[in-house]
């Protein structure tokens, strides 16, 4: 049952990532280097929960810290892991410059595609390196429709979002001081 709990944090705090993400790229005041200065941080971020928690955690469990001495394959494969995983959030922050104005109505749309194409790429990736018995035949209807589903639900949650209202025009914000409604005497 923790796995689930795990599971759901991770769901969670990927959740709201872009949203984070963007909004850090547009409080950096920085129209054309924001998203990279944002970048820069998430960057922070990744070495102090993935550089010094792990550190933490193998002194506490008394295994050796010193990462030289680690397997050759498990030091390339969480490698390149971590290289995927920078360029994917990257590739978050290049989709979020490229789309068409008003920019924060794509986030959405940007994280739906992500967050729908992301488990399809996994499951054919891992199916690929750990092939089903039987062979492609044997597997059941019910994981390509998955994929289906999973592809069409992300493109009419991309779709369909709701819209936040339109910001409001300078005439209709009261001036500071200014009653906000009509005056009644």
């Amino acid at each position: 049952m923790t796995w689930i709990l795990f599971a759901l944090m991770t769901v969670a705090c990927w959740g709201v990532y872009g949203v984070y993400l963007h909004k850090g790229q547009t409080e950096m005041a920085d129209m054309a280097n924001g998203r990279w200065k944002a970048f820069l941080f998430v960057g922070i971020a990744y070495f102090l929960v993935a550089v010094i928690a792990p550190l933490a955690m193998l002194r506490m469990n008394g295994a050796s810290t010193n990462f030289f001495s680690y397997p050759g394959g498990g030091k390339m494969w969480s490698l390149i892991a971590g290289i995927v995983g920078a360029v994917g959030a990257f590739g978050v922050l290049l989709a979020f410059g490229a789309a068409p104005q008003p920019k924060t109505a794509y986030i959405p749309v940007v994280m739906c595609i992500i967050f729908a194409g992301a488990p399809i790429v996994n499951a054919l990736v891992s199916m690929a390196q750990h092939p089903p018995h039987g062979g492609l035949a044997s597997v059941k209807w019910q994981f390509w429709a998955g994929i289906v589903i999973a592809a069409i639900g992300g493109s009419m949650v991309a779709l369909f979002k709701p819209d936040a209202p339109p910001p409001a025009r300078p005439a209709d914000k009261p001036a500071i001081g200014q009653a906000a409604g009509p005056v009644t005497h």
